[in-house]
C-alpha cells in the first residue's frame, strides 16, 4: 500500500500508542473443614494447582493449622478455572471443600 503524501511531498505517518495495563491478579484460597481428607487436599494441590508434593503438603498443613491458605495467585480467568475444577472434583468425591477467590493487593 503506498504511503500517503502531503502537499509538500513528505510522508504522512500516524503513530498510535497503546497503553496496556497489567491484568489484575487474584488469590485462590483453600479453607479448612472437618470432612475433606488431607490426602484429597494434597491431590487437588498437585493435580489442579500444579504444586510439587512437598509444596502441597506444606500448603495443606497451613490450611489445617490456620484455617485457610493462599494456594496460588493468577489472572482472574485462570483463578476461576482452577477454583471450578477443584470444586467439581471435591463435590464428585463428596467433600465440602471451600475454595474462594479474592483480588490480590
Amino acid at each position: 500500500m503506498p504511503t500517503p503524501k502531503t502537499k509538500g511531498g513528505s510522508s504522512l505517518k500516524e503513530i498510535t500508542r497503546i497503553s496496556l495495563d497489567e491484568p489484575k491478579m487474584y488469590h485462590v484460597l483453600l479453607h479448612n473443614d472437618d470432612i475433606t481428607t488431607m490426602e484429597f487436599v494434597v491431590m487437588i494441590l498437585t493435580q489442579v494447582f500444579c504444586k510439587s508434593e512437598p509444596a502441597a503438603q506444606e500448603i495443606m498443613l497451613k490450611v489445617h493449622r490456620n484455617g485457610s491458605a493462599i494456594v496460588g495467585t493468577y489472572s482472574y480467568d485462570v483463578a476461576l478455572s482452577r477454583q471450578s475444577k477443584a470444586s467439581a472434583l471435591a463435590r464428585k468425591e463428596g467433600y465440602p471443600l471451600n475454595i474462594t477467590i479474592e483480588q490480590a493487593q
